[in-house]
């Protein structure tokens, strides 16, 4: 996904611009990067991360950069700050999103204005340079930022340092935050409000979807108003976003509780203590433990002083490594226990498989799971938060293709109500090794979050863009017609034991 944070004030604004970047460190992969205005121009400082913190690759440069503007950005994919020379004046760019339309905005750049890019490795073109294209295509830098926000198909947030101020525009359709925060004597732009409290600023307002603003030392001025429909992403309640941070006025971590407490208010199983695959299960296990009078214990811990995020690596081997490496079992806690984990989604499923067997090996009686979500059955197409180069990685949709072949119904999929629903639920609990699957209902998401619907993107789940109103794609493919859903007998096994694991791991040699 990436994060944003810019700063502007009186006073030299470094310290603010180092530290509140390095609050977003866990929403980026790959590149972290600085640029300050000074007298001369802009100082520029961009790093890989993917097997470093970004604060240990910047501590050096921050001696070398001075000013009173400054932004900064943790990307996923790409080298940025860029600096710009335009007839709008010289200028540095970073963005957040994801252009899924880029080949064809480049090729009418070549095509109308003979435009050049330079290249990325694979050959790909660098997003943000492009937006920066589409930026100088018009007459000031408001009228080239709403360009922006009607060419790109996706999404794309974005701050833009000039000699005027800071250019803060948020996406289109609002799906990642953007907030204000005000101290004395200084402003600053924000993804995650976790940046705030620390360096002093309180949150003074949140922009609106495709709100865009010009921020300098003495204050925030609105450039172009909001607009009326908002789709932001669920899922940075769910598992992107910071605990302490805010969107929307809602807090993440509440929400998590509440999430939590949705799961055990549908469920009735009986179990001797509910944990969270760490950490992003952590906060939802609560608020399951706290609703179900169950007491909350750590069957896992983590081991992070050497190991990075799972997710860091560019290879899914090595980030299961990774992920196995970190994830210590506590055999006091697990052996002749019954297990509830939370997790806040169950992706690919390609670790959870391998944890759930560790759990057995270490001899747990049961091991259920309850994610904090609805299976993912769409790949998302806005803000590229999975990996995953096919949305047939997907655990659910490896499912579904399992059960129906290769032309479902996907919409029947998604629905809870559906039986087709559960036959995907019960092959992915048999693949996985489970006792017991039971996924969060979408209602109950949306109502932790506390939001209309209509002012969430909810597309990973049910194929739902709410920009129109359509459901995507019914079928895979038009001419297909859809199968009746079918379970194997062999995947009606209500409990999986240590016992029956054994005969599984003896048959499959």
């Amino acid at each position: 996904m990436g994060g944003l944070f810019a700063a502007a004030s009186r006073e030299d604004c470094t310290h603010d611009l180092f530290y509140g970047t390095d609050y977003h460190s866990h929403l980026g992969t790959k590149r972290g990067g600085l640029a300050m205005a000074n007298g001369s121009g802009y100082t520029r400082f961009i790093h890989d991360i993917t097997n470093a913190q970004f604060r240990s690759k910047f501590e050096d440069d921050i001696g070398r950069m001075h000013g009173h503007r400054g932004i900064g950005v943790i990307s996923d994919y790409e080298d940025q700050p860029l600096i710009i020379g335009s007839h709008l004046g010289a200028y540095a760019i970073v963005t957040v999103g994801a252009v899924q339309n880029a080949n064809a905005l480049a090729q009418k750049a070549f095509g109308e204005r003979r435009i050049h890019f330079s290249e990325m490795s694979g050959g790909e073109i660098n997003p943000t340079e492009l937006v920066a294209t589409l930026i100088n295509q018009e007459s000031s830098f408001v009228d080239g930022i709403r360009n922006v926000q009607e060419s790109v198909d996706g999404s794309c947030s974005l701050l833009l340092l000039t000699k005027e101020g800071i250019y803060a525009a948020r996406d289109k359709y609002g799906r990642t935050p953007l907030v204000i925060g005000r101290k004395a004597g200084a402003w600053a732009v924000t993804i995650e409000t976790t940046a705030l409290p620390n360096l002093g600023y309180e949150v003074d307002r949140y922009l609106g979807p495709g709100e865009i603003v010009l921020m300098t030392q003495d204050g925030v001025e609105q450039k172009s108003p909001p607009g009326d429909r908002m789709q932001i992403c669920s899922f940075l309640w769910v598992y992107y976003g910071y605990p302490a941070s805010s969107y929307e006025h809602t807090n993440v971590e509440v929400v998590r509780y509440r999430c939590g407490a949705a799961l055990a208010r549908n469920d009735n199983v009986k179990v001797d203590l509910v944990a969270g695959i760490p950490d992003s299960g952590t906060s939802h296990a609560i608020g399951y433990a706290n609703e179900a009078g169950v007491p909350y214990q750590r069957p896992f811990v983590k081991y992070t002083p050497t190991w990075p995020r799972s997710f860091m690596p560019p290879d899914q081997e090595t980030r299961n490594l990774v992920a196995g490496m970190k994830l210590i079992p506590i055999r006091d806690l697990i052996k002749g226990n019954r297990l509830l984990f939370c997790e806040d989604s169950i992706v690919r499923g390609t670790q959870l498989r391998k944890t759930i067997r560790s759990l057995f090996d270490h001899g747990a009686k049961e091991v259920h799971m309850r994610p904090a979500c609805p299976p993912l059955v769409f790949g998302c197409k806005f803000l590229n938060f999975s990996r995953s180069k096919s949305e047939l990685d997907l655990a659910a949709r490896k499912a579904i293709k399992e059960i129906n072949g290769r032309h479902p119904c996907l919409s029947e999929y998604a629905d809870c109500r559906n039986a087709k629903h559960c036959a995907m639920v019960e092959r992915i609990r048999h693949q996985l090794g489970l006792t017991t699957l039971k996924y969060q209902k979408l209602d109950d998401l949306v109502a932790a979050i506390g939001l209309p619907k209509e002012k969430l993107c909810t597309y990973c789940w049910d194929g739902v863009d709410n920009r129109q109103g359509l459901v995507r794609d019914h079928h895979v493919a038009a001419k297909a017609k859809p199968q009746p859903a079918r379970i194997d007998p062999g995947l009606t096994v209500p409990i999986v034991t240590p016992k029956t694991l054994r005969r599984s791991k003896v048959a499959s040699r």
